[in-house]
């Protein structure tokens, strides 16, 4: 079982970059796959980006291409979202998760993962 951890998350400006960092604890870390989900106000959990275990393919939500990168670091146990040319829509509390061995279609669904974080707040300012 895999305990998670994230961080980073802060205040900042629209246009502005921020680095989320998941920590995780507590189980074979290489076999997990990794996602983000994020989840503002008054809205369901969304699906942001997932990296999936093994060859650590990243898939990303169609909206967020281009702005968003995740990464591992697997020595570390550690999973990286990096956020660029941010806007106040990507406010949000963001959530780290993870499922064993998972290398399906359904990635972006909440119900594929097993174990979450306890998030951390992002708000973008205009």
């Amino acid at each position: 079982q895999v305990q998670l951890v994230e961080s980073g998350g802060g205040s900042v400006q629209a246009g502005g970059s921020l680095r989320l960092s998941c920590a995780a604890s507590g189980g074979t870390f290489w076999t997990y796959t990794i996602g983000w989900f994020r989840q503002a106000p008054g809205k369901e959990r969304e699906f942001v980006a997932t990296l999936m275990w093994v060859v650590s393919t990243p898939f990303y939500a169609n909206s967020l291409k281009g702005r968003f990168t995740i990464s591992r670091d697997n020595a570390k146990n550690m999973v990286y979202l990096q956020m660029n040319s941010l806007k106040p829509e990507d406010t949000a509390v963001y959530y780290c998760a993870a499922v064993s061995r998972y290398s399906g279609s359904a990635y972006a669904d909440t119900k594929s993962y097993d174990f979450w974080g306890q998030g951390t707040q992002v708000t973008v300012s205009s």
